[in-house]
């Protein structure tokens, strides 16, 4: 069994084979669980290409190329399309009240706007990836590190591992505050992104209430006008288009409340599900639940909070392949 070491080391330097690298420059010591050495100038990493790729990260839109990700995204825009095809005409069109189609038409798709735009720029959002292949020597000299001091690299994409940050095996980066990893927006959910997250649960949640709610209404008019002039297509085909639509609601609206509440929990006691769920104890220190709220959502409380367009602006396209992880830019 092989010794284990504190975090801080001092004066004394270890063998290459236990996973330890020396610094005699700065005099700090790099600890990689898995034995692997610090990248060489001959190494597969291009520190010009990093420094240049993270000057222009701003103007590039983050997308990860994994095939069940894409799937389950498509499936999700699909899935409220069908809604807002229901929703609109099989039930408020064919209404004789004009005012109740009007109001629930434009509330109802201004939910399902909102939440679309949400998803996407939790999709398209960089969640905070660490720089892939930065331990590289002339690096960890510019990070000044104090005589000692241990950092930890990750070994499966070569970068100085940042406090609270995780690597995610399908973004193949680590990320920092990783919540967790959500196939239905395609995309790990961190730091840079939560705030669109939960803006797409909330949105999500209110506009299935709102989709069940109508679907209610629906059913009981239907009854009671005897299926005539229910709606423009037969009963038959209204009742499976009106099932089908609470069934997406129910399923819907149960996982993205449940959801919203996790992450809104997670928020207020600035913890991440993956530190909760590993039970590690907090080496930094935790903001409290209004500070949290207004490090992700930014600044005081506001409508802005509830806008998931803040921010926003139109990015040059430049495609820039990748090699070793599933993730481009554009």
């Amino acid at each position: 069994m092989r010794p284990q070491y504190p975090n801080v080391l001092l004066g004394t330097s270890l063998p290459a084979h236990w996973g330890w690298e020396t610094m005699p420059s700065s005099g700090h010591r790099l600890r990689d669980v898995e034995h692997h050495p610090l990248l060489t100038e001959n190494d597969n990493y291009d520190s010009s290409s990093s420094s240049s790729s993270e000057a222009d990260v701003a103007d590039r839109v983050w997308f990860i190329r994994d095939g069940c990700g894409m799937i389950c995204a498509v499936v999700t825009w699909l899935l409220v399309v069908y809604a807002d095809f229901v929703v609109t005409f099989v039930m408020l069109l064919p209404s004789k009240d004009f005012w109740y189609s009007v109001v629930n038409g434009v509330v109802f798709n201004c939910l399902a706007v909102l939440a679309l735009s949400s998803h996407l720029r939790t999709m398209l959002t960089d969640p905070g990836a660490v720089p892939k292949g930065n331990a590289t020597k002339e690096y960890m000299e510019s990070l000044q590190l104090k005589p000692g001091e241990v950092i930890y690299k990750c070994p499966k994409c070569c970068c100085i591992k940042p406090e609270r940050a995780h690597h995610c095996s399908i973004c193949k980066r680590c990320i920092r505050k990783m919540d967790h990893h959500c196939p239905w927006v395609n995309n790990c959910v961190g730091e840079k992104n939560q705030r669109f997250f939960v803006l797409f649960t909330m949105y999500i949640a209110l506009a299935s209430v709102h989709a069940l709610v109508l679907c209610g209404l629906q059913f009981v008019a239907c009854v009671r006008g005897q299926w005539t002039e229910c709606s423009g297509f037969s009963p038959p085909v209204t009742v499976i288009l009106l099932v089908f639509l609470c069934l997406e609601g129910l399923l819907f609206f149960t996982f993205t409340a449940v959801m919203f509440g996790t992450q809104i929990h997670s928020i207020c006691n600035d913890e991440t599900e993956i530190e909760r769920l590993k039970s590690e104890k907090p080496t930094w220190e935790r903001r409290l639940r209004w500070e949290g709220m207004k490090s992700v959502f930014g600044g005081p409380p506001s409508l802005l909070w509830m806008n998931p367009f803040v921010g926003f602006r139109f990015r040059r396209l430049q495609t820039r392949p990748r090699k070793g992880g599933p993730e481009f830019s554009v």
